[in-house]
This record gives structure tokens, C-alpha cells and sequence, in this order.
């Protein structure tokens, strides 16, 4: 059981971001979640956090995180956390995702992960604009994304 949660990994973006002088909507910032609990399995074998992610219209998302944040609608996240405390190994992976997924917006986040085999198994059997609460499989999140690795 981790003692990370996503909540402690978007306020590290969050913070991350405010320090470099960038800002974050919901739906960017739920991608860079979880792109970086994919990679987390992926890279590592193991859950950066315990909370569920599920298959939603525009994209993977943490339940939680959206309602958290869910009062700033399409408009960037107007809150300034403090960055929590991680292992530097920790740390590390959240700089390393930031710094290839933090570079595209939002859309562009959403597009690539529609076109990845995790989100698109969980929304098997749904209509493109269908609402699912479906959760993408860690294990198929570890699968896809170490095969990845894998091809460079």
C-alpha cells in the first residue's frame, strides 16, 4: 500500500508549476497524474499511489482530483500548494514527466492518451461521448507502458 496519493502528486505539479511561472487546468493536470502513475508501474513495478483511475470521456482521471478541482472548470487551477515532501526517487520521476508530458497542452494529453491501449480497453463498449466510470487496469497501465520502454 502506498503512502503517496494522487492528491499529494497533483500538488506537486501544481507546485512545480507555480515555482516555473506555468499553470495547470483539471484536465492537464488529472493526464500528468496519470501518465505519472503509469510510468510509475511501468518503470518501477509498483503503484506511485493507491487511488483508482478511471476511463472517462476526455481521458483518464482520479475521481477524487476531479472533484477537488472541479470548481475551476476549463480555467487554470487557481491554488498555490506547497510541493509535499518525497523520496528524491520519487521527486525525480515527477520532474522526468513533467518535463515530456508537461510540455503539451491539455487537448494534445487528451488525444494521445485516446489513442493508448489502457483508456481504450476501459471505454470498451462506450460511446465516444458516453459517460463510464470504468478503471483502467493498473496491471494493463504497467503492460502497455513498459512495452513502450521497451521500444525507446
Amino acid at each position: 500500500m502506498s503512502v503517496t496519493t494522487a492528491n499529494h502528486v497533483a500538488d506537486y505539479f501544481l507546485a512545480f508549476c507555480h515555482q516555473h511561472g506555468d499553470v495547470l487546468t483539471n484536465l492537464k493536470l488529472q493526464k500528468l497524474v496519470y501518465y505519472a502513475q503509469a510510468w510509475h508501474l511501468a518503470l518501477k513495478d509498483k503503484s506511485l499511489f493507491d487511488d483508482r483511475i478511471e476511463a472517462w470521456v476526455h481521458g483518464p482521471v482520479v475521481p477524487s482530483l476531479y472533484r477537488r478541482f472541479k470548481k475551476y472548470g476549463w480555467e487554470p487551477i487557481a491554488l498555490q500548494p506547497h510541493a509535499p515532501a518525497f523520496t528524491n526517487g520519487t521527486e525525480k520521476h515527477l520532474v522526468e514527466v513533467f518535463s515530456v508530458y508537461g510540455r503539451f497542452t491539455a487537448w494534445d494529453l487528451e488525444r494521445m492518451t485516446h489513442q493508448e491501449k489502457p483508456w481504450r480497453v476501459a471505454r470498451r463498449g462506450l460511446e465516444s461521448d458516453e459517460e463510464g466510470h470504468n478503471e483502467i487496469a493498473p496491471q494493463l497501465m504497467r503492460d502497455f507502458y513498459r512495452e513502450l520502454a521497451k521500444q525507446g
